[in-house]
């Protein structure tokens, strides 16, 4: 009898195993693979996630529901029948991601809040809720006037690589929000598009490509396109990682679109680990805590059960984090590797060392170390900009604002390499222009990038890296010799001035000279280029450029956008939209469109 039972529950279990089979599928959104997709079979708790490719799989049985959920995305279920590969196509909610700021008479989640006592800093967590205001800020932005080169013949500047003010006001376009002008650098919506520029070839770290034009804002002016191209390192051939990530836990960051986007945007980085990379987690509210020890990236699992377990609460000791932090990564310090501390916040420090000076006191202090930094934003309602921008610019590192789980794919997914890997340091640009060629000048955007002339041949100074890959764009807009502008105002002229070009000169318009460093150097480089007083006809890319540099000064309400009207700012755009893979063009295009404000009502 025994044995008669025995084989009977040996049969069903048998039974049982052959129909449960493996099931796999990509998992996309608008075309993309989504990584990180969580997975479960409902009503148990077995799952997976997606890999980097969007690309799963998971045991499961005919009948059993696959639920298929990720931060911004609708949830779906799918009910397994006789199919072994379920290919998904989850949809956009970008109601998910709204913050609602206005939160005060929630007792839910006040309740939520104070019930977090023990997490996982192992101490008490004091419970601060999201602000009933409005408290982002950022750096005051004046706009860059003319300049004569009679009197001042050189123009000098820190290149900039981040891209956090374009997808900061894509999320105000996208949640209906009045754009604050300071919230718009210029510079950076350039550089969030990529440009056609030429791989190095001579052994540096970057190309150069120059390109003069009309100024499609105003024709009797010019426009001088300058642009840098990172060289492209294989992910194969670059040095191992020392990474630290430092997370915000705080009570700020308790949203949809803080710390679980955070969670998920950093499994994407995740992903790309190799095994000789390893990853530490610095965590911090009220205090800091070191939450993972050094771990291999082989070892994906322990680190993503580490993201898993984090929960926001208490108040925001940024200091403590940052010092926390560096520590790590001076601990494990790879001499021939990357070594650097990605920073994910809304940037509200209110804890210890807080202030704009403090963080850049304390920043510039760190980066004697050799370690680099990377800040990525995140959230709304109390978003400070202006303490990640100084903590990026001060850290030797770069800024990027995540405001989905596709710009998250995109800093940290496909480019990857230029966020993490950097290939020059302190890169400044001096161009001088001549005088006989150039009546006055005028550099757009960089307002917060500008150095002494004398900084330039400083290596003493700091000035912005260039990550694998990345593409600087800069653009001035000059008024020729002989040209009539209200723009300019009368000055003395100079008694004992000697800038007048020979006529061994008499066909250049410009110079531009590059400086820079190796990552792990302290002698700068310098390149030469001349640009020619030949104007030829725009690239589409140029033309482009120009686009968004107008839209900016659109939204700054510039007083030297000479009447150009949104329409006109589309229609060069469409025009010279040129190859757009990624989709991003015609989404810039789209949300000029979807803008309504209008930037005189600023100056009444």
């Amino acid at each position: 009898m025994k044995t008669a039972i025995s084989f009977f529950f040996s049969l069903m279990a048998i039974i049982a195993f052959a129909q449960q089979r493996t099931i796999t599928g990509t998992v996309t959104n608008e075309g993309h693979a989504l990584p990180g997709v969580n997975i479960i079979i409902k009503g148990t708790q077995n799952g997976t996630t997606t890999g980097f490719d969007g690309k799963y799989s998971i045991k499961a049985e005919t009948g059993n529901i696959l639920v298929f959920s990720y931060v911004g995305m609708k949830t779906k279920e799918i009910k397994v029948k006789k199919q072994s590969v379920i290919d998904v196509v989850l949809e956009s909610d970008y109601s998910v991601l709204e913050e609602i700021i206005t939160v005060e008479n929630d007792v839910q989640m006040k309740q939520a809040a104070t019930r977090r006592s023990e997490v996982t800093l192992g101490y008490k967590m004091i419970s601060s809720p999201p602000a009933s205001v409005n408290t982002e800020s950022y750096a005051e932005i004046k706009e860059n006037g003319f300049l004569q080169p009679k009197y001042k013949p050189l123009s000098t500047f820190s290149i900039d690589v981040d891209k956090a003010s374009y997808s900061n006001m894509r999320r105000m376009i996208n949640n209906g929000q009045e754009i604050p002008g300071d919230a718009i650098k210029i510079e950076e919506l350039i550089n969030y598009f990529k440009y056609a520029y030429p791989q190095p070839e001579n052994g540096d770290p970057f190309a150069i490509d120059t390109e003069v034009s009309s100024a499609p804002w105003n024709e009797n002016h010019r426009l001088v396109k300058i642009g840098l191209q990172g060289k492209d390192i294989s992910l194969d051939n670059v040095p191992a990682s020392n990474l630290v990530f430092l997370l915000d836990v705080s009570g700020s960051m308790n949203s949809p679109n803080k710390l679980p986007l955070l969670k998920s945007a950093f499994k994407l980085l995740v992903y790309q680990l190799r095994p000789q990379d390893k990853v530490s987690i610095v965590v911090y509210a009220g205090a800091a805590g070191l939450v993972l020890e050094p771990t291999s990236g082989k070892h994906k699992n322990k680190i993503m059960e580490a993201l898993n377990k984090l929960e926001a609460g208490g108040s925001t000791a940024g200091g403590a984090g940052i010092e926390l932090a560096y520590k790590t990564a001076e601990e494990h310090f790879l001499k021939k590797g990357n070594n650097r501390v990605i920073l994910a916040t809304d940037g509200d420090f209110n804890v210890g060392a807080s202030s704009d000076k403090a963080m850049e006191e304390l920043i510039e202090e760190k980066r004697k170390s050799g370690v680099f930094l990377t800040c990525l934003g995140f959230g709304m309602g109390n978003y400070k900009d202006s303490k990640l921008e100084i903590l990026a610019d001060k850290g030797n590192g770069n800024h990027a604002y995540i405001d989905s789980m596709q710009e998250a794919r995109r800093v940290l997914g496909t480019e990857f390499g230029g966020t993490l890997y950097t290939i020059a340091k302190d890169v400044k640009i001096q161009v001088e222009f001549n005088p006989s060629k150039v009546q006055a000048y005028r550099l757009i955007g960089y307002e917060n990038r500008l150095l002494n002339d004398e900084d330039f041949k400083d290596d003493t100074k700091d000035a912005g890296e260039l990550g694998s890959g990345h593409t600087v764009t800069a653009l001035y807009e000059i008024i020729p010799a002989g040209i009539k502008s209200d723009y300019l105002k009368d000055i003395d002229s100079l008694k004992y001035s000697t800038t007048t070009s020979k006529n061994n000169y008499s066909d250049e318009l410009l110079t531009v000279r590059f400086r820079y460093k190796k990552p792990d150097g302290e002698v700068s480089k310098e390149l030469i280029q001349v640009v020619k007083d030949h104007k030829t006809i725009a690239s589409k890319d140029f033309n482009f450029a120009s686009a968004v540099a107008m839209w900016g000064m659109y939204l700054r309400n510039s007083a030297y956008l000479n009447k150009t009207s949104k329409e006109d700012i589309i229609k060069l755009a469409e025009h010279n939209k040129g190859r757009d893979n990624d989709g991003y063009r015609a989404e810039f295009i789209r949300l000029i469109k979807s803008y309504n404000h209008n930037p005189e009502d600023d100056s009444k």
